[in-house]
């Protein structure tokens, strides 16, 4: 999933029409989303790096389509920092080709739950890397998000000791889920410093460009010819994806992303009921313990980053004269 920068959590949305046709928005960029990660998983024996192709390529094309229908294509390509666009890219198709990977491993509900460690993480690297001041709130929920992690991870990695080659593809998959997590953050705080100088849409669309690029370096690793059913998938996962994506940039338009963005967790509900009904997978007790410790850590860090903001901006109005 590609996630653009939203606005500042302490400013007001973009255009009116309330915080209510905002959520509609995410919570249907959200379903669009979980299609996506739905169909892919469903392609079965189709390689990561193959799956990240079909899922950027194809998603260049609803969003080219809006673009020209918003006369935005100009400016969508105009950029200022095309080196910066490329390590996005790398980080970013490296990411999604791990979790595309461990949606092949793993129930779709856990490699969706392992997942939402990705903000907390990036909390942690901002802190560690880039000297970002964190208070003890947000240090608290970060590490007791990652606690929701372990708890997912654990039984997991525990069957690399089994030696049984199915729960050695599972403990694979689950350690590429949290590799993908981590990519991912790194991932969004290169996002963070593209948006200085870029429009939201250039990172879109520059994004889907290089990583359908950057993805054909996997072909010497083994692509498939994908039989009928399965372009059919892959090529619905592409358009999913790219609808997904222009669902996701709009709301953030009409509320800000505290209200917004707790939303995300929708996800969890929609991929239990779908892995069971399409997948068959049932969802284990650890699995849910560990994602409802990691959705109330991550809201957690959601509503204090926007009391934050909100304390910033009523400062910098006192000492404005």
């Amino acid at each position: 999933m590609t996630t653009p920068a939203p606005p500042n959590p302490a400013s007001p949305a973009q255009h009116t029409g309330g915080p209510l046709r905002g959520i509609t928005l995410k919570v249907l960029s959200v379903c669009f989303f979980v299609v996506m990660a739905t169909l892919l998983k469903a392609t079965a024996t189709i390689p990561a790096g193959e799956l990240v192709f079909f899922r950027c390529f194809f998603a260049i094309l609803p969003v080219v389509a809006y673009l020209l229908w918003r006369r935005q294509l100009r400016t969508a390509l105009h950029t200022r920092n095309p080196l910066g666009h490329v390590v996005r890219a790398l980080v970013g198709a490296s990411s999604m080709g791990l979790g595309f990977f461990a949606l092949t491993r793993l129930p779709l509900p856990e490699a969706t739950a392992i997942g939402y460690a990705a903000p907390l993480l990036i909390v942690l690297f901002s802190a560690v890397l880039l000297k970002e001041k964190v208070h003890a709130f947000r240090w608290t929920a970060v590490v007791i998000g990652l606690v929701g992690v372990v708890i997912i991870l654990w039984p997991r990695l525990t069957l690399f000791s089994s030696g049984q080659p199915l729960g050695n593809n599972e403990a694979i998959g689950a350690a590429a889920a949290f590799g993908g997590a981590i990519l991912t953050a790194f991932a969004m705080m290169q996002v963070r410093k593209l948006v200085q100088t870029e429009r939201t849409e250039a990172i879109v669309i520059y994004f889907f460009i290089s990583a359908s690029v950057l993805s054909l370096a996997t072909i010497p690793f083994g692509w498939v010819m994908p039989t009928p059913t399965q372009a059919a998938l892959l090529i619905g996962a592409g358009f999913a994806g790219g609808i997904g994506q222009l669902l996701l940039t709009s709301c953030y338009r009409y509320a800000d992303m505290s209200v917004i963005a707790p939303f995300e967790y929708v996800s969890l509900l929609l991929t239990i009921v779908i892995g069971f009904a399409v997948f068959g997978d049932i969802p284990t007790v650890a699995m849910i313990l560990g994602a409802l410790i990691i959705v109330f850590s991550g809201i957690a860090v959601i509503l204090r980053e926007h009391y934050l903001g909100l304390d910033r901006v009523k400062a910098r109005e006192a000492n404005t004269p």
